[in-house]
């Protein structure tokens, strides 16, 4: 993790405030600043602090009260932005944000849970990094996401899922 250095902003007018993420390959990766925003995070470890601080995450001090004890993890200093982001909502309780989203039981598919997940806690997703959430290559011919977005909105209705500037975002039941 030594070599993981977090470099100055940048801005892209399509997609507001990004930043470069430096991986000790020497590959730039642009994500959103809060791209982890709301969630709550614990991690001992001083540079994935700052690294988590600089996407959004709040830092808690204290292990019992976050939403995503980090340490547990053990994830790679290489790992892409994009799967960082996906293996830190993966780990938070998919139960209780569906019913939070949907205020009654339901019963989804894995993957339409996923993506309301995702959704939920990230607050928008592009079809892109939807596909890597799910395990797929972000160039890969599947429809895997576009079928579950359509079947969720087939059930709960067209403004349940938008799609805004290729951002899917949750809208409401």
């Amino acid at each position: 993790m030594a070599n993981t250095v977090p470099r100055t902003a940048k801005t892209d007018a399509r997609l507001g405030a990004i930043g470069p993420f430096f991986i000790d390959t020497g590959f730039f990766v642009y994500y959103h600043w809060d791209m982890l925003s709301g969630i709550k995070i614990f991690t001992s470890d001083m540079v994935w602090r700052h690294v988590l601080g600089e996407l959004g995450a709040t830092l808690t001090e204290n292990s019992l009260l976050c939403d995503v004890n980090f340490d547990d993890l053990h994830v790679e200093p290489s790992i892409p932005v994009a799967a960082l982001k996906s293996i830190i909502i993966s780990e938070m309780d998919s139960e209780k944000i569906i019913s939070d989203v949907f205020n009654k039981p339901v019963s989804l598919s894995p993957a339409q849970t996923q993506i309301v997940t995702l959704l939920y806690k990230s607050g928008g997703m592009s079809a892109n990094d939807l596909k890597v959430a799910l395990g797929y290559s972000p160039d890969a011919t599947t429809h895997s996401v576009e079928t579950a977005i359509y079947g969720l909105r087939k059930l709960y209705g067209r403004d349940f899922i938008k799609n805004t500037d290729g951002i899917f975002k949750l809208g409401r039941i």
